[in-house]
């Protein structure tokens, strides 16, 4: 699964407990009709993933849907989710930047070497 959307908060390393677990969180908001914030959690060796990322980069990350069960003291369970992420790109750098122009249509020669009998090679 995947979440797409802007960067709007990026949290610094928590480290928990003797056997030093990471966690560190990141708030993506969707850009859709009614934008969520949707926060992720990055655990262990995968924190640093997050260091290169600022708000207000598009970014996607590539996430899993994390559920536990746990009983209170009273007996009563009670269930919590978490969203993992796993991997994350930045959108920015795939698309082509404002200041490189596209070349014009007509640049380009049309092809003359073509045969009557070519015109449908495709194999099906």
């Amino acid at each position: 699964m995947e979440v797409q959307g802007k960067v709007k908060m990026v949290g610094e390393t928590q480290t928990f407990g003797n056997n030093g677990f990471r966690k560190r969180e990141i708030v993506v908001t969707t850009e859709e009709q009614y934008p969520q914030h949707i926060m992720v959690e990055f655990v262990q060796d995968k924190c640093d993933l997050l260091n290169n990322f600022q708000v207000g980069q598009d970014v996607k990350i590539s996430i899993n849907l994390r559920g536990r069960e746990w009983v209170n003291p009273q007996g009563e369970t009670k269930y919590f989710n978490s969203i993992q992420g796993w991997r994350i790109e930045n959108l920015q750098a795939a698309a082509p930047s404002a200041g490189t122009p596209m070349p014009p249509a007509d640049a380009f020669e049309p092809a003359t070497d073509l045969k009557e009998e070519d015109h449908d090679d495709l194999p099906f």
